[in-house]
């Protein structure tokens, strides 16, 4: 395509959102969008791991076997993604809800088991790792590819990403494959049209609490961020954005909003259309004045295309169901897992508060900024139930008391004024109340999981095991609240642990440069009882590495009581042979056996990322061993 008639093409879809607007403005003000009844639907975002609990990118080939409409591709070769019906908000809803996604994801953890693979439901997979997050590993369909480019063009090639929790995580990315990292369950609440902005705001204020006692991604890549690390890492791994040497403000594509709504739902998709360029484009074969001429309910599928890259944590969303339009808010806030109960109880949650705050107050806006609620927003998901959230009328609680004491009881209440069954109400309320008292979210049970492992060189092993004592108990069906820890050897198949580098190397490398004086390397390896020490550039790169033997030798030929000064470039190993981090370890075990070295870096961009050495080696060999005896010793004789 020309660059010519891709902007005509941009011009064109411009001009189609544009009309969607003025149609939708049309049908607001001529009452064609219901009010009753009220509707809640639901996404369920999954990942597909094998038999080592690793990604298993196998999705295309799922969706060759699957006839569910419902079921549809997701941006990993490794997630999958289920849309349901949307059910009328009243009587056993929520339970019919539950039923039905057991019965899909045992549907299609069927199709998967015929391709190697399980499925689990979990905010961020404990072992991904980035030599997975490439494009390679990105879905086949075009919109994905054009998503990217699109993406990677407004930003540049190469995006940083910076995220501090109780670790720190920095990397820089070539595409958007980091966002396949998150799946989330996402709730759709339908509105009254006339009453959307009030509905709207209460749904931004009730956000935070929802998502602190519904966090379940505190690990990425092995790093403990934040409770819901998927808000920090969605925004920042699809974000346009590009430095400047300024403060101009600007708004990621990804955001909770900046003010409250006033007017009606055109004010959000007319604030956006303003701030944000399109990122893909579609040709529009609908003129929706002339489907509002002769009676028929225009789709917008122009404004719907452009709203789909516009990724608010509170959504607005106009859809066409059973001949009649409706406008939605869809909460994209809730993480996938960590079982199915657990997420029905969110939605619960959520929207139960939704419609309990709208009964009890008129206008939320008046006593509370919006400063605050997007404070405690980022609050929650930073620190989940140990967050200090701002309420109503300047109080300030902590989550679980907040919670239990104003806004569970306020949910029953909104969950009762909709006719859902008494039985559920306690069913999935309770689990949410439960879950506060003992204060185990998903993000709980699985940084307290992780801790009780111990050992950062057993990583790989502690988080194979996290994935799979995920899986068996989500399939036992209890919510997380009720799980004992997972333990270190729940991971089964030592191979899943130490497959490839990236799993075990050190990644808190000591290096010198090469002007450093040999006494410091010395120093550095007797303090830290290392062996080798990599030597970098002043512009971080990898251009030599020292051994023990090496500043052994140079202190021999020097001689006692000679003190003199010598860089380390005099005794390094210049160009040392190096892995990177998806080096297979069999492949890294025969090049330090070919090569007759003890220590191999790992080495991504011509940056140095970690280090592997025959000790490491030897570790895995003998808690392998260690393994296998264990094992024939609790077999049969």
């Amino acid at each position: 395509m020309d660059e010519l008639t891709r902007h005509v093409d941009q011009h064109s879809f411009m001009d189609a959102v544009l009309d969607d607007l003025r149609a939708l403005r049309l049908m607001l003000e001529q009452g064609k969008i219901e009010s009753s009844p009220r509707r809640v639907g639901i996404e369920q975002e999954l990942f597909l791991v094998d038999d080592l609990w690793q990604p298993a990118p196998v999705g295309p080939q799922i969706l060759g076997d699957n006839r569910d409409p419902h079921v549809t591709p997701e941006l990993g070769r490794f997630n999958l993604e289920i849309n349901f019906d949307p059910l009328e908000f009243r009587g056993g809803c929520l339970k019919e809800l539950e039923r039905q996604l057991n019965q899909s994801i045992e549907e299609l953890a069927s199709l998967a088991r015929a391709h190697g693979a399980r499925i689990l439901l979990a905010g961020i997979l404990p072992t991904l790792t980035l030599s997975q997050l490439t494009t390679r590993n990105m879905s086949p369909q075009p919109r994905y590819r054009a998503l990217s480019e699109a993406i990677t063009k407004l930003r540049g090639e190469t995006h940083s990403l910076r995220i501090r929790g109780i670790d720190e995580l920095m990397v820089k990315v070539k595409t958007i494959m980091l966002e396949a990292c998150n799946t989330s369950f996402q709730v759709h609440l339908q509105v009254p049209p006339d009453q959307f902005p009030r509905y709207y705001n209460i749904a931004q204020l009730a956000t935070a609490p929802v998502l602190a006692a519904a966090v379940n991604s505190p690990l990425l890549l092995s790093k403990r961020l934040w409770q819901e690390t998927r808000i920090a890492l969605f925004q920042l791994s699809v974000d346009t954005r590009r430095p400047s040497a300024y403060p101009r403000s600007s708004r990621p594509r990804v955001g909770f909003g900046d003010r409250w709504v006033r007017d009606s739902v055109l004010d959000i998709f007319r604030e956006d259309v303003t701030r944000f360029r399109a990122l893909m484009h579609m040709e529009s074969t609908e003129d929706p004045f002339e489907a509002l001429s002769h009676d028929r309910l225009p789709q917008l599928k122009a404004l719907g295309t452009f709203n789909g890259t516009v990724y608010r944590w509170n959504r607005p969303c106009y859809g066409v169901h059973g001949g009649r339009a409706h406008l939605r808010i869809e909460n994209r806030v809730l993480p996938s897992g960590p079982s199915v109960v657990d997420e029905v109880a969110n939605a619960a949650f959520f929207c139960g508060l939704v419609t309990g705050l709208a009964q009890e107050h008129e206008d939320v806006t008046t006593r509370i900024t919006f400063a605050e609620v997007k404070s405690n927003f980022q609050s929650a998901a930073r620190s989940g139930l140990n967050a200090q959230l701002g309420w109503l009328d300047g109080e300030s609680r902590s989550a679980p008391d907040l919670i239990r004491e104003r806004l569970l009881p306020m949910a029953r209440e909104g969950l009762r004024h909709r006719g859902i069954r008494t039985g559920d109400i306690k069913r999935y309320l309770d689990v949410i109340e439960k879950r506060v008292e003992n204060g185990q979210t998903g993000a709980g049970w699985l940084l307290r999981s992780y801790s009780g492992m111990g050992g950062d060189r057993r990583r790989g092993e502690n988080l194979v095991a996290l994935t799979a004592a995920t899986y068996r108990r989500q399939t036992r069906g209890k919510p997380v609240h009720s799980w004992p820890l997972a333990e270190p050897d729940e991971g089964g198949d030592w191979r899943a642990h130490y497959m490839r580098i990236e799993q075990y190397m050190t990644t808190e490398v000591f290096t010198v440069q090469p002007e450093d004086p040999i006494d410091l390397a010395a120093n550095i390896m007797d303090w830290e009882r290392v062996r080798h020490i990599p030597v970098e550039d002043e512009r971080n790169r990898l251009v030599g590495l020292v051994s023990y033997r090496a500043i052994f030798s140079f202190f021999i030929r020097q001689g006692a009581g000679q003190r003199k000064v010598e860089p380390v470039r005099r005794i390094m190993k210049p160009d040392p042979i190096t892995v990177a981090p998806e080096t297979l370890t069999e492949e890294a075990i025969a090049v330090m056996r070919r090569e007759k070295i003890g220590c191999l870096p790992v080495v991504q961009d011509d940056r140095l990322v970690g280090i592997v050495t025959y000790r490491d080696f030897l570790e895995i060999a003998g808690h392998v061993l260690e393994q296998q005896l264990r094992a024939g010793a609790h077999g049969p004789d």
